[in-house]
This record gives C-alpha cells, structure tokens and sequence, in this order.
C-alpha cells in the first residue's frame, strides 16, 4: 500500500520530471492552494524531507477584495468571523456589567472602522506568519495562477505575464471554494456582497439583508445585530439544515428574541439601488405568492453553495488535454476522491472544502493534509477519519455539536432504539443580569440498549465550542452514557450539566434544571 502512496512510486517516470535545459522547476510535492489543508501538507512535508512548493492565488472578489497567504479560514472566515463575534459578546458584557456594580457610560456605542482595522491587521499578521512558516521549513511559495499542462505539470502566470513551469511527483490540490452569487436574481452580483467582502469593509454595513439560512448566514447577521446593527435573515427553508433541527430551530428562537429579524419562506427577486444609494430589494413569500420590498444599506449572500475554483483559488485546473481525466461531483463539482484522499489519477490527490464527501472544516483539512504528507513519505499508512468531528455554529449563543444529529441517529438506528437525554439550564453567569436563558439547551443521543453509546452530543450556550472539544475526545474514545454520568462535573459551570443529564425525552417528564 505504502509503495504506490510513497514519493518513490512505482509509476512509469513522466518526462517533464527531467528537463536538462532547465526551463521548469521540480519537486517531489506540488500543493496547489495556500489555505488551511494545503499549507499544513506542504509543512509536514517539507519537515518529512521532501522538496515542495506551494502556488497560490487569490482572486478578487467581485467587489474588489483581495487577501493574502492563508486560505479563507484566516482571511475570510473563522478567524474575522470569530474576532467580530467576540466583539459582539462583548457589547453583551457591557449591558450585564452594571448589574454586577460597574459604572458603565451610557450609552454605549461601537466604532467600526476601528474593530475592522483590528481585525484586519492581525489577519496580515497572520498572512506574514505563514511566508515565514513556510521559509524556515524551506518549502517554495508562488503566488501566482496555475493551470495543469499535463498530469505532472503544471504551468504558472506571474502578474506580469511570466509563465513559470513546475513540475511534481505527487500533486495535491487544496483550493477550497468561494462563495456562489446567485446570478440568476437581478442586482445580486452588481450590488451585493458575500462573506469574502464583509469582514474586509472600512465602514459599517449598515442596516444589512443577510440572505441564507447557512452557518454563515446566521453567524454574520448574528454579529452584526450584537454591534447594534439592523439585520435581518431571509431564507427560504430550514435554517442549518445539515444540523439538528430541533437546535437549529433555538437557534434562531434566540437571535429572533434578541433582535434580528427573520424572513421565513422568502426568496429575493431582484436588487436595484435608489437615488439616494440604498438598496432596494424585492422578495416574493413562497407560501402566500405575495411580493414585498424593503430598503438596506447591505445585501449579503451567504446560500450556503460554495464555488468551487480548481486552479490555485481561481481557474480551471481540468486543463486543455482532457475534462474527463479527474471526476467531479455533478451536483457540487467537487473532485472525487477515495479514503485515501487521492483522486483517479493515482499521484494526484485533493483536500478540504474541494473535495466531494468532506467536512467544509478547517481542522479537518489540516489533519488530512498532515496524514496525507505522512503516507506520502513513507512515514504512516493512517487515514483520517470525518466520523465524530465536532464543530461550533458562533451565532450569538453558541451551538457545538459532535456525532450524529438526533435525525441521523434515528434514521440510522430506528427511534426504539435511540435514547434522548436532555435538559433546559441557566447559567450562572445570566443569573444577576436577569439574561433570558429560554434556548440554552443540552441533548445527548445515545443508543438505549445498554451500556448506551453516546452517539451525539449537542450544546447551545454560552463557550459552547470550549464544552464541546473536551467531550468530543470522549465521544471518540466510544464513551458510553454511563461513562459521561460518572464524570464529576467542574462546578460552576455550563458544562457540568451534560454530567448530571438523567431525564430522558421518552420520559416526558420536565428537563428544566432548578438549584444550582
């Protein structure tokens, strides 16, 4: 197995590996993409020993935004994403700190332009910080587009119209994806924007139309009505809909109780921009067939569909010699790939967001790229495994979740055979402030046959990523309900309820925790 893997395959030598006259440059690994999966393979690598380089490049966004080395998790989404959330939370913490006997000047406002700054600034920092990374491990950066010539080779144009050959024993393509305007909705690429443009604005949104009932849609309009700002959420379905309904369903509850504003069953129709430079957009409700309007200063399209740019983060990596020679999915475009991470050309293999069947999650990506850059040496036959990895929605109260939704697990297993245990719980810290604690809410599944395997985990609260990491190494190991209840709980804390969790849904009896 290792053999066929190894940098030192058995595979018939390509003549572009070999060019006397110098006019291309080899490696043993080309990783094309510099974002999370892609840098994180070509590091253990190069650390293995290997000779590896990496392209990569960004294209701008409709809007004109452009970004550095890193991939959209550093520059256009987990890490902005958090950064703005957490300054919401904290808009949170100055209305609760006068219960708590703090003199708090009144009333309270948020600049913008200088949270943006600072968010921005460390990004760049970041940007730096992967250059250095990848000079110290030695591994060669080019940042320009790249197209495959053959399947060893491919052909890169510097800015100033440069073409520079590379050719790679082993190539890995980590390009991820960027967001999908829906094109067909009149106004919608001319005048609005998506996820890769609203962490980089120099000015407040303003009032904001955030369109999508994904993850991204309900973290930014999340954010933006915590700084104060008017959002609103129009999506046509179900919110979350790869997650637990029954939390996706308290999410929403809660941001609609404190402040944003749901448009349910709408579609857009068209955007047009008005004299007097707002936005005004036309939606129709699918249930009723009757159209409305309403004026914003921000449409942002968060759908969810992800485009997906096979060439260095732009382009079309299925070069001129053939479209068939590297499947995707018809659905999603994404490249098809095996356990193995490898495409159907043995030496090429794909990552991350691009690839069909894979967690869009940024640890994912840089522990299949590691394991990858392993096998590929010769140092380890281990494959990643995507069962039980757990994630945080960052929406005002937080939902982390590792293993299978409720839905999955009766789907699955059958609802006889599925227990739910569950609870409402306050925590301590919305006890003085009076905070409404309606939607904080725990459920494990677990099998009911004993000794009951726990099967998922769900949290909506505060820290909920903080809680959900440590019983995910649990849930991993095959812990058992059981286990979990002879966990001592750290007391006081949120997380402790999921130790003391002992009523079940089945039961019907009340799961509001009382005391402390």
């Amino acid at each position: 197995m290792l053999s066929t893997m190894s940098l030192h395959s058995d595979l018939p030598p390509d003549p572009t590996l070999d060019d006397p006259k110098g006019r291309q440059q080899c490696y043993d690994l080309l990783v094309i993409g510099g974002g999370s999966g892609g840098l994180a393979c070509a590091k253990e690598a190069a650390q293995l020993g290997k000779k590896v380089a990496v392209v990569d490049y960004v294209e701008p966004s409709p809007r004109g935004t452009r970004w550095g080395l890193g991939g959209t998790c550093v520059n256009v989404g987990c890490i902005p994403k958090k950064l703005m959330h957490q300054a919401a939370l904290l808009g949170g913490s100055l209305h609760d700190a006068s219960h708590f006997g703090w003199e708090v000047a009144q009333p309270i406002r948020h600049d913008w332009r200088k949270m943006a700054e600072a968010v921005q600034n460390y990004v760049k920092s970041l940007n730096w910080g992967h250059r250095v990374q990848l000079q110290d491990r030695k591994v060669k950066y080019f940042n320009f587009k790249a197209s495959f010539v053959n399947k060893h080779t491919v052909c890169g144009v510097s800015k100033g119209g440069k073409e520079t050959l590379l050719s790679a024993e082993h190539i890995v393509i980590a390009t991820g994806g960027r967001p999908r305007y829906p094109t067909h909705i009149e106004g919608a690429l001319e005048y609005g924007i998506t996820s890769d443009d609203i962490f980089w604005l120099k000015e407040s949104p303003g009032r904001t139309l955030v369109v999508g009932a994904s993850y991204v849609a309900l973290e930014c309009a999340g954010f933006l009505t915590g700084l104060g700002l008017d959002a609103t959420v129009m999506m046509r379905s179900v919110p979350l809909r790869a997650f637990d309904q029954q939390m996706a369903s308290l999410v929403t509850n809660h941001m609609a109780s404190h402040g944003t504003r749901f448009l349910r069953g709408c579609i857009p129709l068209k955007v047009e921009r008005l004299s007097d430079g707002q936005l005004q957009v036309t939606w129709v409700d699918l249930a009723s067939d009757r159209k409305d309007t309403g004026t914003f200063d921000t449409v942002l399209w968060a759908v969810g569909a992800m485009e997906f740019k096979h060439m260095s983060s732009s382009g079309n990596w299925k070069s001129e010699f053939g479209e068939g020679w590297c499947p995707t999915s018809p659905d999603t475009q994404k490249i098809l790939v095996d356990a193995q991470e490898a495409t159907s050309v043995p030496h090429i293999y794909a990552i991350g967001d691009v690839a069909e069947g894979r967690p869009e999650l940024t640890p994912t990506a840089i522990m299949a790229g590691r394991l990858l850059a392993r096998r590929l040496c010769g140092q380890s036959s281990d494959l990643m495994d995507y069962d039980n990895v757990p994630t945080t929605v960052f929406t005002p109260l937080e939902y982390g979740c590792v293993g299978l939704s409720e839905e999955e697990a009766v789907a699955r297993h059958g609802e006889d055979s599925v227990e739910v245990y569950h609870a409402y719980y306050k925590p301590l810290e919305f006890t003085v402030p009076e905070r409404d604690a309606s939607q904080c809410y725990i459920k494990v599944v677990c099998l009911r046959e004993p000794p009951r395997l726990v099967l998922g985990l769900h949290f909506l609260g505060p820290n909920a990523g903080e809680v959900t990491q440590g019983f995910a190494l649990g849930i991993k190991c095959g812990a058992s309900y059981e286990q979990v209840m002879r966990t001592v709980g750290i007391h006081p804390t949120c997380a402790e309820e999921v130790v003391k969790l002992r009523i079940s849904k089945r039961s019907g009896l009340d799961p509001t925790v009382t005391g402390c």
